[in-house]
């Protein structure tokens, strides 16, 4: 129930704000727009200036003389703005046989158009912007002092490139690295257009590590951890009753040192281990106290054993404070780091170096997301809400039939051919662009099932 909570607030504000920019940019246009729609199929209720507040249905014939429907729809997947004489998402093409009138879009020039079709990326951009900019402003980040390596998995990427347990990245690429944050940031960022140059210290020796482009491209895909730092602890925050921890004799409070002989740096990584192991017993190294015990812990079918762990940095953190005109900045910074991720990516799926369903996530894990990161804390929740307008802003621009892109390509044909695309062209590529989305959304959906 929380999930379909987070993921209904959570769609409702990103399609709001993108269908009022359609909204806004046709009134000011002076365009007719007869509905404002959140979510798609059946009316449940809604309100305009002439019938009121109404259940269900509007007669097939209702005229709303210019008055804007405001409705909310069965099908909360999405929204739309209904602009009189555009062909748009509810395939109502009865304007086709009368003159265009003043007031409908294919009336309107083709700068106008433009506007109004590109209007709900911008309020995407807009809104993802403004809160990257206000997060910058009103968090202090936290920035951990600290380049040395606490963990390589075994027959990890990481690994291959080189890098080893205690090493200490000294610079990437001429960059002086001095928080951790130094060294991620060009990891998952920089690695997917380019080559990294890695100056580490080793047993008191500098060494230079090559790591050739997109090394990390399935690792940042999946969002994984690809390095982990030295100086974290891992331990018991709680201890479910009846489960596999609390009947082989973990507590709260205890610190865990290795898991099935892995010496452990972070939560992710103990997580990782123990559902690698479902129905194993494998041994669990713990500092409880001053004393050091072992156990053999066999965790569930479902890969778990019943411990909620709390990771915390032992070492020294920084916090910095961004002033107004710099976290202004960053925001445009951060808008141009995402996008650049997202479209290498997008690049990566293409070329088969990320999975489909590491790239691509539709309700169910923004559901999971949206849960995930409202349960860390506000600023946490819209942080992941400016990323998620941001992808929609990237995804809706994008040259393909429904998609606003789709009709910003046939408003340019228009433009440069001085005439209107026949409406039972426009219809039919309406319609196989329909349903081929449809058809990607299931594709998305049943990954997002068998992925969970």
């Amino acid at each position: 129930m929380g999930y379909i909570i987070y993921f209904l607030i959570t769609i409702a504000i990103l399609v709001f704000v993108h269908e009022f920019g359609h909204f806004l940019a046709a009134k000011l246009s002076k365009m007719r727009v007869d509905v404002f729609a959140i979510g798609f199929g059946k009316r449940l209720f809604g309100w305009n200036k002439l019938t009121g507040f109404t259940l269900g249905n509007l007669p097939d014939d209702f005229d709303g003389m210019g008055n804007t429907d405001y409705r909310l729809c069965i099908a909360p997947l999405g929204g739309y703005v209904k602009i009189a004489g555009m062909v748009d998402e509810s395939f109502d093409v009865k304007f086709a046989n009368t003159e265009p009138q003043p007031y409908e879009f294919r009336a309107k020039p083709t700068v106008s158009k433009i506007f109004v079709i590109t209007a709900g990326v911008l309020m995407n951009l807009l809104l993802a912007y403004f809160i990257f900019a206000s997060v910058n402003f009103f968090q202090q980040k936290e920035l951990v002092r600290t380049t040395k390596i606490g963990y390589v998995a075994q027959n990890s990427t990481a690994g291959k490139a080189g890098f080893r347990q205690n090493d200490r990245i000294i610079s990437i690429n001429g960059r002086k690295t001095v928080h951790w944050e130094d060294v991620m940031t060009p990891v998952f960022m920089d690695n997917m257009t380019k080559d990294l140059e890695v100056k580490i210290e080793r047993n008191g020796n500098e060494q230079t590590i090559i790591v050739p482009q997109k090394t990390f491209a399935k690792e940042s895909g999946r969002g994984e951890m690809v390095l982990m730092p030295s100086g974290y602890e891992v331990s018991a925050d709680s201890v479910i009753e009846g489960f596999p921890a609390s009947k082989a004799g973990i507590i709260k409070g205890d610190i865990f040192i290795s898991v099935n002989n892995e010496y452990i740096a972070g939560s992710r990584q103990t997580t990782s281990i123990i559902s690698a192991n479902k129905g194993k017993t494998i041994p669990v190294k713990l500092l409880r106290g001053q004393d050091t015990v072992t156990l053999g812990v066999t965790p569930g079918k479902d890969g778990r054993i019943g411990v909620m762990l709390n990771a915390r940095f032992n070492g020294i953190i920084d916090y910095k404070s961004t002033g107004l005109a710099e976290s202004l900045l960053n925001g445009v910074t951060d808008i141009g780091k995402f996008t650049k991720l997202t479209f290498s990516m997008l690049g990566n799926v293409v070329s088969g170096n990320i999975e489909f369903s590491s790239a691509f996530g539709g309700p169910v894990k923004i559901a999971q997301y949206a849960a995930k990161s409202a349960q860390s804390g506000f600023l946490t929740f819209i942080f992941f809400l400016a990323t998620l307008s941001l992808s929609l802003a990237i995804l809706n621009i994008l040259p393909f039939p429904v998609l606003d892109g789709g009709h910003f390509v046939i408003i340019l044909i228009e433009g440069i051919i001085k005439r209107e695309i026949p409406i039972k062209i426009k219809m039919a590529i309406q319609n196989t662009g329909f349903v081929i989305l449809l058809l990607f959304m299931a594709f998305v959906i049943y990954n997002d099932l068998i992925s969970m």
